[in-house]
């Protein structure tokens, strides 16, 4: 009997973490029906990040609340309490101002509010530390949303309230901070996969303005209303390495005096994977497509990592495997579109060929360990 850890990232838009996990273990178990099987939903800070967390800790409460979705709209979710100390909540951008909340999309107007209301009621609960899911963002307003909502004043020239959103960033005229509310007493992460500053051609509208709808003069309007955005809060450098992450609510709450932490890394942590792979034999990792940003800052990239310190094998499961898993330290791999015989396949019936590819897996480990 071997001890196997099964930690995939969602397949975005056809599996969650937590799906793709319980899919793959019973493919291997299917083969390898005797093995201990450790399920470790993982994520980056991205969409699914607090069914990851509520998933590893049976302990986690989910906190209802009702916020302003990115148009305003009101959207019933819910925020994560960790169990033990500090009391940690999890807020996650996407479960409030994400892009799947919105249809069609509204790139000049979709703001971070919810966001903030939600991170206010975690605080309001008593908190004493926050962890901030920055990914799936529907918005390009640099947080100022989220801000406002946690007590900034973003005001005109004539002293009165700008609208939400990114198009209104560019009537800007002052921004006043004295009423924003502390953070908690250890302080706020921010989860983020992404290492891109607030501006320019690397920046958060330049690169995540076309994903959510902007065209390119929607785009010339956005960088302008972050870079005065930027002109009003001198103290904050929007050079900083995630900045732009989620429309540039990395660097709104950057000024808030949040700090940025790598999101695979610390879900990792906070979760117990690495005590878990100590003893293991082989760790399953995966997500939807595996490319050249798989190895930067990405759920695969984290395990390989976390493996080779503990001196366990890793394997993927990709929906579309693009660059070469070996390279990238996984011993074994499985593609879903190669599996299922199309891309449109694999999308269609993502659990069964997830299924597949644990019992791939798991006849190629029996087969090496014979």
């Amino acid at each position: 009997m071997s001890r196997i850890v099964i930690a995939p990232d969602s397949f975005k838009g056809t599996a969650s973490a937590t799906e793709a996990a319980a899919a793959i273990a019973r493919g291997w178990g299917a083969v390898r029906p005797t093995d201990e099987l450790v399920l470790r939903p993982m994520a980056d800070g991205g969409e699914g990040t607090l069914d990851a967390f509520g998933a590893a800790m049976p302990g986690a409460i989910r906190v209802p609340v009702t916020v302003a979705g990115p148009l305003a709209e009101p959207v019933a979710t819910h925020w994560l309490l960790l169990p033990g100390e500090p009391a940690t909540g999890v807020v996650e951008l996407a479960a409030t101002s994400g892009i799947t909340l919105l249809d069609p999309l509204a790139p000049l107007d979709a703001h971070t509010r919810g966001f903030g209301e939600a991170i206010a009621a975690a605080l309001d609960h008593g908190v004493e530390r926050l962890l901030l899911a920055l990914g799936g963002s529907a918005s390009t307003d640099g947080g100022a949303g989220a801000l406002a909502e946690l007590g900034a004043a973003l005001l005109d020239g004539a002293g009165r309230p700008v609208a939400a959103g990114g198009r209104a960033l560019g009537r800007l005229a002052e921004v006043r901070l004295d009423g924003l509310r502390c953070l908690p007493a250890a302080g706020a992460g921010l989860l983020v996969d992404v290492t891109n500053p607030l501006l320019g051609p690397a920046g958060a509208a330049a690169v995540f303005g076309p994903q959510k709808g902007a065209s390119p003069a929607d785009v010339a309007v956005l960088e302008a209303g972050l870079a005065r955005l930027a002109e009003l809060l001198p103290g904050t450098d929007p050079e900083t390495p995630g900045a732009g992450a989620a429309g540039g609510t990395g660097f709104g709450l950057l000024a808030w005096g949040a700090s940025t932490v790598p999101g695979a890394r610390t879900v990792a942590e906070t979760i117990g994977l690495p005590a878990a792979l100590r003893g293991a034999a082989l760790v399953i990792t995966g997500e939807g497509r595996f490319d050249g940003q798989s190895a930067a800052g990405k759920v695969p990239s984290e395990i390989v990592r976390l493996a080779e310190s503990a001196g366990v094998p890793a394997a993927l499961v990709a929906g579309l495997v693009v660059a070469e898993p070996r390279a990238a330290g996984f011993g074994a791999s499985a593609s879903l579109t190669e599996l299922a015989g199309s891309g449109a396949a694999a999308v269609a019936e993502p659990l069964r060929w997830l299924e597949r590819a644990g019992a791939e897996l798991a006849a190629g480990f029996s087969a090496s360990a014979a």
